[in-house]
């Protein structure tokens, strides 16, 4: 879904050892399959150094692209770091560990708040630790806009045509029509589906790419004067540029979680809980978040942060407690994913 600035120099991690090769791991192993850029590759190292477990890292671009690799055990991974559906999708179909919290304790330091909004996808908070948190939003650049931006219906404003990017994202970018017509984002309501679907037909000709972490670097470039963002990306843009402005639209949006599972077919589960467990400390947690500025659910890390523009910045902490018709997304089912993937063919092809 996020995070692919640096592939190329990430995916080489998955070959040579993170530090001196020869190094001997006394501890055994864990393989870790994780987004593109959403780790601070020297806390990867630390790990290692402190543990001594050799860390094999893979890395994914989307959930999609992500799910068959472990459903099929084309690699015998141990922890992964899918997002609030996918995780929902994992579960219910058996390829989850519950996790020995007692190996884990570190967890503590998540904010409370998060594991109640992880019952909507983790039942129980069985199986996943909330890693990073966000949102789905508008950004604007006030000098191509010349007014304050505050609604999604905004992006369909003709006098912005060809300066509108959109999330190449079936469901970001159907999030996006749902709310502007006030439905769910996990709607299967055909007649809601087609409303949604004609209002993104209708605002395409305005549109000037569909992207995904292109969005950021036109918006750093000055290419565009508006877009649908990940709240984390928005926040390292506006550290790049200083003319861009995030906003949670009024209609409501996204809030997604992306979690740390243990596979039910892992060899290594325990070495696993103690990978998480590192990345579960404040301090780790911290060197994590000032490298990929997502937004952190470790409340002990937040603490730590000693910068209070971002301690209050709407892209990487907003109070959601100020914003409406905040929804997760919810797994649909193979019929739903159907659903939702022929529309937006419709919409890509038209």
């Amino acid at each position: 879904m996020r995070k692919l600035f640096l592939f190329g120099l990430l995916a080489t991690l998955t070959i040579l050892p993170l530090f001196g090769c020869g190094k001997t791991y006394e501890n055994g192993e864990v393989y870790v399959y994780n987004w593109g850029e959403y780790i601070d590759p020297d806390v990867i190292k630390m790990f290692e150094e402190e543990y001594k477990i050799q860390v094999i890292y893979d890395e994914f671009e989307t959930n999609e692209m992500m799910y068959p690799k472990v459903e099929a055990n084309a690699v015998q991974y141990d922890v992964v770091c899918p997002s609030d559906y996918m995780i929902q999708k994992m579960i219910e179909n058996d390829l989850l560990a519950e996790l020995n919290w007692d190996n884990i304790p570190n967890s503590t330091n998540i904010g409370e708040q998060f594991y109640l909004t992880s019952e909507e996808f983790d039942p129980g908070n069985k199986y996943s630790v909330p890693y990073c948190w966000g949102t789905v939003g508008i950004l604007y650049n006030t000098d191509k806009v010349d007014e304050p931006i505050t609604k999604w219906s905004q992006l369909w404003d003709e006098k912005y045509k060809n300066q509108i990017l959109m999330q190449n994202s079936v469901r970001d970018a159907f999030m996006v029509a749902q709310k502007l017509n006030g439905f769910s984002m996990n709607s299967v309501d055909p007649d809601e589906l087609k409303i949604a679907k004609d209002c993104l037909l209708e605002q395409k000709p305005l549109v000037q790419a569909y992207v995904v972490d292109q969005v950021r670097d036109k918006m750093i470039g000055n290419e565009a004067a508006i877009g649908v963002i990940y709240s984390g990306e928005a926040l390292y843009t506006q550290r790049e540029n200083e003319k861009l402005i995030y906003v949670i639209p009024e209609e409501g949006t996204n809030v997604w979680i992306d979690s740390w599972v243990v596979l039910k077919n892992s060899k290594n589960k325990e070495n696993a809980e103690k990978f998480i467990n590192f990345l579960c400390r404040p301090d780790i947690a911290l060197k994590n978040f000032d490298y990929i500025t997502y937004g952190t659910p470790n409340t002990a890390a937040w603490d730590l942060i000693d910068d209070e523009d971002i301690k209050s910045s709407e892209a990487a902490f907003p109070d959601l407690s100020k914003y409406n018709n905040l929804e997760t997304y919810h797994y649909l089912g193979e019929e739903g994913d159907e659903l939702y993937n022929n529309l937006w063919k419709e919409v890509k092809s038209e």
